[in-house]
């Protein structure tokens, strides 16, 4: 999973679109898409979280890279704690925070056209 988190972890200077959420927790999230002919070409996450916000990001961002808009769009929150071996039961908002995020910059894609 580390080489997941490093792969992915970084902030992009001229993404296609982005969002910033801050959860209830305090952790923020940051999520930096590159789209182009309605694909994911290439995704960054940044958030100031504990490592199962970090994880949860990641696991994000490894999921929905080279899918579709639609495809993207269909990420569930339970479909990242699924792949996130072990996830507490405390840290189950991670995951939520992980896909909301994801979605918000989804749809700063979608609404720019």
């Amino acid at each position: 999973m580390e080489d997941i988190i490093k792969k992915y972890l970084g902030r992009m200077n001229d993404p296609t679109s982005s969002a910033f959420l801050k959860g209830p927790c305090g952790d923020s999230m940051e999520f930096y898409l590159v789209i182009k002919d309605n694909t994911i070409k290439e995704i960054k996450y940044y958030t100031d979280g504990c490592n199962e916000t970090k994880t949860c990001a990641a696991m994000t961002a490894h999921l929905v890279n080279g899918k579709t808009l639609e495809q993207a769009l269909c990420l569930s929150a339970g479909e990242v704690m699924q792949n996130v071996k072990a996830l507490p039961y405390e840290h189950l908002h991670c995951s939520i925070l992980a896909v909301s995020t994801l979605y918000r910059a989804l749809a700063d894609h979608l609404l720019k056209d």
